[in-house]
């Protein structure tokens, strides 16, 4: 599992109500991530969730693929399990991480600009229409991989309508009925793989384009 260092920093996350596809919960407002983190290079990948769990649930296979067809909760059993097996201290990006990481600190739409092209990310314009192997497309600032598109990717938080107020290494709501998902997908169009797009689902279903990364 290769994981990237992001470093500390402040940036506004949400977008601007000009950005195009934007919906009624990106709300603008100004986030301080306090301490540096690890986050994978890419997403988790078939092989790696072979190697912890034994089993491979994604509904179209391959090694390098991101593993999909995961819910919230079977991305607990996995880290529960890599860490006790590393003895550290893994778990899923939040919310703020994630926006973080995949702006790298850009303000536009998405890390490469305005406009996400069929040959910068794995969306429905690509006219694939499934996932491909991690880090096929070029990476962001950070260096990190398939922030946009391919499959889009489970974070830790609840979902809740954004604060008016500057925050802090915010983490989402104590309950809630939805957890977040990020990034986009290989089959819809890129204004669902904006930096600061946000979908939800239930933490007991998976998707066969939907997968995560890890964070420490």
């Amino acid at each position: 599992l290769e994981l990237l260092i992001v470093p500390a920093g402040k940036f506004t996350m949400g977008s601007p109500i000009s950005e195009p596809g934007r919906t009624n919960n990106e709300l603008e407002h100004e986030v301080t991530i306090s301490k540096s983190f690890f986050l994978g290079k890419y997403e988790v990948t078939q092989a790696q969730w072979e190697a912890i769990m034994d089993d491979n649930p994604s509904s179209e296979g391959g090694a390098k693929l991101p593993v999909t067809d995961v819910s919230w909760n079977d991305c607990q059993k996995f880290l529960k399990k890599l860490n006790e097996k590393t003895k550290s201290e893994f778990r899923l990006p939040s919310e703020a991480e994630w926006e973080y990481a995949c702006k790298a600190g850009t303000t536009t739409a998405f890390s490469f600009g305005n406009e996400l092209k069929p040959t910068e990310a794995n969306h429905a314009a690509s006219k694939i229409y499934s996932p491909v192997k991690v880090g096929t497309y070029k990476p962001n600032a950070f260096g990190l991989y398939d922030m946009h598109g391919n499959v889009n990717e489970w974070c830790n938080d609840w979902f809740k309508a954004y604060p008016t107020n500057s925050v802090t290494d915010p983490i989402g709501p104590a309950n809630g009925e939805y957890r977040i998902v990020r990034g986009g997908t290989c089959v819809l169009n890129s204004f669902n793989s904006r930096s600061s797009n946000r979908n939800l689902d239930l933490a007991s279903v998976g998707s066969s384009v939907r997968g995560f990364r890890i964070v420490k």
